[in-house]
């Protein structure tokens, strides 16, 4: 399968400190692809050098052949990369409705006052009413985002995301600090609307492996700036050596 994704050993240091080294992925459309590891392997600048974020300090990034490095996350997600940021946390004030709308006005390159009346733009106005119900937040619009519970910040932050009607989607632990019973549920939102989306390829960065097992096509396993393991759920949770190192364990 062609690569829509990937990276070329790349490598990332930060002064002496080397986080990240010979790193090479291959990610292709259809795939549904978990990065997991312990804390501290590099899994988070891994997900800033393909996200744009980092530029790595050796090899590089390509996004649809196209080579990305040193390319900001604007510009990336202009071309059909996303990333699911915290934003209800940096617009904590601002409705459901708005929240979204920042995003297709950003996806749309459209002059829109942020607080004016979303009707006057009917355009936008169905955009985001669309994304809201995909995602279950249609009877919230009006609310102010620091009033919804945890499972709803969640799927805003996923929602506002999905606006920027991207390829290939960065979910980084969209399940963090939610309770167990709502995980799954909001996980098979995401499939279900990146499906209705047209969404070319899921990466995950999720630490609760039965949602690893359960949503994945494809695990890459990195320990200590390095790929320890890129395998189908399958065989990767066959190998207790890999399960011990991502789950933070080390035989005595």
């Amino acid at each position: 399968m062609n690569a829509i994704l990937e990276t070329r050993r790349v490598g990332k240091t930060y002064g002496p400190v080397r986080a990240l080294a010979d790193v090479s992925l291959s990610i292709a459309a259809g795939e549904r692809l978990a990065i997991v590891g312990p804390n501290g392997a590099g899994k988070t600048t891994l997900v800033n050098l393909l996200t744009g974020l980092l530029a790595p300090s050796e090899g590089e990034v390509y996004f649809k052949n196209a080579n990305i490095r040193g390319e900001g996350p604007v510009a990336l997600a202009e071309r059909g990369l996303a990333r699911a940021f915290q934003l209800v946390h940096i617009f904590p004030k601002l409705t459901v409705a708005e929240t979204i709308a920042a995003a297709v006005i950003t996806r749309q390159k459209k002059r829109w006052r942020l607080f004016s009346n979303l009707a006057a733009d009917r355009e936008v106005a169905a955009r985001v009413a669309e994304i809201a119900r995909v995602f279950g937040l249609e009877p919230r619009l009006d609310t102010v985002s620091e009033l919804l519970s945890q499972g709803e910040k969640k799927l805003l932050d996923v929602a506002s995301a999905f606006a920027l009607d991207p390829e290939v989607i960065l979910l980084d632990e969209p399940t963090s600090g939610i309770s167990t019973a709502e995980k799954h549920g909001i996980m098979k939102t995401l499939l279900v609307a990146a499906e209705r989306a047209g969404v070319k390829a899921l990466i995950l960065v999720e630490h609760d492996m039965d949602l690893v097992a359960a949503y994945s096509t494809r695990i890459v396993a990195i320990a200590e700036g390095r790929v320890l393991a890129d395998l189908p759920p399958k065989p990767f949770f066959e190998n207790p050596a890999v399960i011990e190192i991502v789950l933070g364990k080390r035989r005595h």
